[in-house]
């Protein structure tokens, strides 16, 4: 299969005060088209940070990043940025809504770095929410609805840009055993049923229930590559 993400001896270092913290160690992994990714590890063990450097929010210390036949790690800021609009949908633990927009608004978000005309990107927010199973709540505020509903929401907003892949830390991490589920068999339906690459961070073992691959990571580094 097609590979849409390399990293190949990748390092990430920081530095705190005059130490050096190497955060990945040399590391290499292809992930295919396709592929519903479950990357899992103690805190600590690099997985943000793998998660960060694979969506273009930050870049390598050293070694290759490549996405989507890009190599990313190569772009300047501003080409870095039109790259991430593209091609990555972001999805977080606690959603990241803006409070004052409905949920229409929140999800056209992306859409305004983009020529689209207003109908036009009402249009497509509106056509995600119904995606995700929300599109009656599309009038109503952050504040009006649960958490799950408002997951959904944040990952409406990932995908009307029809992005290369989505990238979801913990996206269940704030959410209530049913709701939990409820997110990831929408996930697990993105990518079966409309061939999206997801690479998700999780602490949930039955989170990984749902993916196609399990990773797992601990001191910067892959220590196990299993079928889910």
């Amino acid at each position: 299969m097609e590979s849409i993400i390399k990293l190949g001896k990748v390092t990430k270092s920081y530095q705190r005060g005059k130490q050096t913290v190497e955060v990945l160690h040399e590391l290499d992994l292809d992930i295919a088209r396709g592929e519903f990714v479950a990357l899992m590890g103690p805190s600590g063990s690099g997985k943000s940070t793998l998660l960060n450097l694979i969506g273009g929010l930050d870049r390598p210390t050293s070694g290759e990043v490549e996405v989507a036949g890009e190599k990313i790690n190569k772009l300047s800021a501003s080409r870095l940025s039109r790259w991430r609009a593209e091609h990555v949908g972001f999805v977080f633990q606690f959603y990241n809504l803006m409070p004052m927009l409905d949920a229409q608004r929140n999800v056209e978000l992306p859409l305004l770095l983009t020529r689209l005309s207003a109908s036009q990107r009402t249009t497509n927010a509106l056509a995600a929410l119904e995606l995700v199973g929300i599109h009656d709540r599309a009038r109503h505020k952050p504040s009006e609805l649960s958490g799950g509903q408002s997951q959904r929401v944040a990952i409406a907003r990932a995908l009307v840009s029809d992005p290369t892949i989505l990238v979801c830390d913990e996206p269940t991490g704030d959410l209530d055993r049913k709701s939990a589920d409820e997110i990831l068999n929408l996930l697990r339906e993105l990518n079966q049923q409309f061939g999206k690459t997801i690479v998700m961070v999780t602490h949930d073992p039955r989170a990984t229930e749902f993916a196609s691959r399990r990773l797992v990571m601990d001191k910067g580094g892959l220590v196990a590559l299993a079928q889910a």
